[in-house]
């Protein structure tokens, strides 16, 4: 069983499959993250659910994605079952007893659970054109626009911020060219096309006010227990470039908010990254050694990062050299790159000579895995074929009510239900715009002398003659063409227009009566 400075994952087992002893995840180790990998089915997300239980218990807030909508029921009391009852006996778990955790419902759509939202200029530059895969010169025109928005004090803070940042910086090409560089009207375009699309796909709902803050994904009970954040993310998963950089955002934030403190007796917070192969999936190398150099330093944070994956290779060595406590459930081995994955996963592990550490993985049935974690001095373990321990949760999703209400009766109800529309760069450049043009229309003005800035012949707005009438000197002389004035044209247009014969009748005797005039 697990100590207060442990967490119980399981049994191992003998060569002979007797139990041998518990197998355990050391709380003052639980920052140097990990990882949980194996084929679909066979056991990923429970070990999951037990592990977010086991930090939950111990103090440690959680935050971890919902890809199936399974994970929901890590908020409702387990129930009895037999094939539950019969694991928890085999690893000696005694007592087993059921619980409900604290559960803070999260959804970037705010349908499944509090909207989670972030600004425009939070998310930056970098993380921005990776979720727009952008082109390195169009990487570089939205940078210039982030530097134009910081000098000229214009927050972004939604889409349509953006938007008129673009739409300002175009018109402004050859000014800010000189100063920064090349800026061309197609790669502006690009990149707002790039954004219609990205705003299409949902990315209007995660971008504004209020954004989120740190500390809400912080929380811990009154009773002790951290808050278990469980992000919805089964609509998400429909745009994986945009779930990928919300979680990249995320780790980056917590980053940069929270203060050192070394190496403490338990983590502040732990961090699952669920379908982790979307992070690195197409990423190009700026990213890959941002994700690295997060993990490498949020350590000293107190954060821990535990990766969930089907294959290990989907993680690059760079950042699987960092991950010291493993999971390993089984993987198939029926192509040569599965076959590479198996040899991948057990050459991670410290070798135990009682059985073959690669062979064992592809033998490895529901609910079993592969087990090695760091103990004293931050050595890893030998590795230990494993039963993981039954949840004291619910297994399986929780119904649209229950949910429902545990959104309603959350810590956080109301803070991020409605969108704050604040003064910011749409608003500022619409009102200088507007300023403009009403400058414009006084220059005019000025100009004209009050007038309408525009004539017709014959209707009195001619400029008078210094004769009286007269041409003399070089003034224009009199037309005497026959040809009908503009107005003539227009009168008899207006003419054929008309419909009945009483209105031509009128309209004939206006044109005549004008003629007469001219």
């Amino acid at each position: 069983m697990a100590q207060d400075d442990s967490i119980f994952i399981g049994a191992s087992r003998k060569p002979d499959d007797s139990y041998q002893r518990p197998e355990e995840l050391l709380l003052k180790y639980g920052n140097r993250h990990g990882l949980v990998t194996g084929a679909t089915g066979t056991g990923k997300t429970v070990t999951l659910q037990i592990l977010a239980e086991g930090f939950s218990n111990a103090g440690v807030p959680v935050f971890c994605a919902d890809i199936k909508g399974d994970l929901s029921g890590i908020a409702m009391m387990g129930e009895a079952k037999d094939f539950l009852t019969a694991r928890a006996q085999a690893i000696k778990l005694d007592p087993y007893e059921f619980q409900e955790f604290p559960v803070i419902f999260w959804d970037l759509f705010g349908e499944q659970g509090h909207p989670i939202r972030a600004t425009v200029s939070e998310m930056g530059p970098l993380l921005l054109s990776r979720l727009m895969n952008l082109t390195e010169a169009q990487e570089g025109v939205l940078n210039i626009a982030f530097r134009i928005a910081d000098e000229e004090g214009l927050l972004l803070l939604d889409m349509k911020d953006l938007q008129s940042l673009l739409a300002n910086i175009a018109e402004r090409a050859e000014e800010i060219g000189a100063r920064y560089g090349n800026v061309t009207r197609p790669s502006v375009g690009a990149i707002q096309r790039s954004l219609l699309v990205l705003e299409q796909q949902g990315g209007n709902h995660f971008f504004g006010e209020p954004a989120l803050k740190i500390a809400d994904i912080m929380r811990t009970t009154r009773d002790g227990r951290g808050a278990i954040n469980v992000l919805a993310a089964d609509k998400l998963m429909m745009n994986p470039r945009l779930y990928a950089t919300f979680l990249l955002w995320l780790l980056s934030e917590l980053f940069e908010v929270l203060p050192e403190v070394g190496d403490p007796d338990k983590p502040k917070l732990v961090f699952f990254f669920d379908e982790a192969h979307l992070l690195f999936d197409e990423a190009p190398k700026i990213v890959v050694d941002r994700v690295e150099q997060v993990v490498r330093l949020i350590r000293s944070k107190g954060v821990g990062v535990y990766f969930v994956t089907q294959n290990p290779l989907d993680v690059p060595e760079t950042v699987l050299a960092q991950l010291g406590n493993r999971v390993q459930h089984a993987l198939r081995a029926y192509t040569p790159r599965e076959q590479k994955a198996v040899k991948t996963a057990a050459d991670t592990f410290r070798p135990n000579p009682d059985f073959n550490c690669a062979t064992a993985i592809t033998q490895l049935g529901t609910g079993e895995a592969l087990v090695s974690t760091l103990e004293v001095k931050g050595v890893p373990s030998m590795v230990q074929r494993t039963l993981i321990r039954p949840p004291a949760s619910r297994l399986g999703p929780i119904t649209p009510q229950e949910r429902q209400k545990l959104i309603n009766e959350s810590p956080v109800a109301g803070q991020y239900d409605q969108t704050v529309d604040r003064e910011s760069a749409f608003e500022m450049l619409q009102k200088k715009a507007l300023d403009a043009q009403k400058a414009q229309e006084e220059a005019q003005q000025a100009n004209t002398g009050g007038g309408s800035g525009w004539t017709i012949p014959g209707f009195g707005n001619d400029a008078p003659s210094s004769s009286g009438g007269r041409n003399t000197g070089n003034a224009p002389r009199p037309r005497t063409s026959n040809r009908q004035t503009v107005t003539e044209a227009a009168l008899k247009s207006v003419v054929r227009s008309v419909g009945s014969s009483v209105g031509r009748a009128l309209v004939r005797g206006i044109l005549g009566s004008l003629k007469k005039g001219f």
